[in-house]
């Protein structure tokens, strides 16, 4: 059972090239199987943009430029989880997305934006919205 009493904060970054997103199968013990983008934890007096260059690095060897805000993200709908996400958007620079934590994840690979693979976590799905229409504010709560 979960014993989570406090908001977990992400940040996650969308990755862009030529019109396709980098998204990740995940093969954590949370939601294996579903599709998501690189990020994890901001460390302790660490910007948002060096955490998107080492989570990068951590994870898959892609570099990226034009980083910038997607959207903002307070997901309560997978309670117990609170999960929030600050969620950037950034242009590929350089590197061949690989696997470097595969007990983390099984592949990366550049998918058609219009159509992503499923299942994607909820903050995947509402990125890709906001990057179509916009909106950089979500607030999902349980239901």
């Amino acid at each position: 059972m979960n014993t989570q009493n406090q908001p977990n904060f992400a940040v996650r970054v969308i990755v862009i090239k030529n019109g396709k997103v980098l998204l990740g199968k995940n093969k954590g013990a949370f939601a294996p199987g579903k599709y998501g983008p690189p990020g994890g934890h901001l460390e302790y007096m660490e910007s948002f943009e060096e955490c998107v260059n080492r989570e990068l690095k951590e994870e898959c060897g892609v570099e990226v430029q034009n980083i910038r805000l997607q959207a903002v993200i307070n997901n309560t709908d997978d309670a117990p989880f609170h999960n929030v996400h600050i969620m950037l958007l950034a242009d590929w620079k350089s590197g061949e997305p690989k696997v470097i934590e595969p007990e983390k994840c099984e592949s990366w690979e550049w998918y058609d934006i219009e159509n992503p693979p499923k299942p994607i976590f909820t903050n995947v799905r509402l990125s890709l919205e906001s990057y179509k229409t916009g909106k950089n504010y979500f607030d999902i709560q349980h239901t």
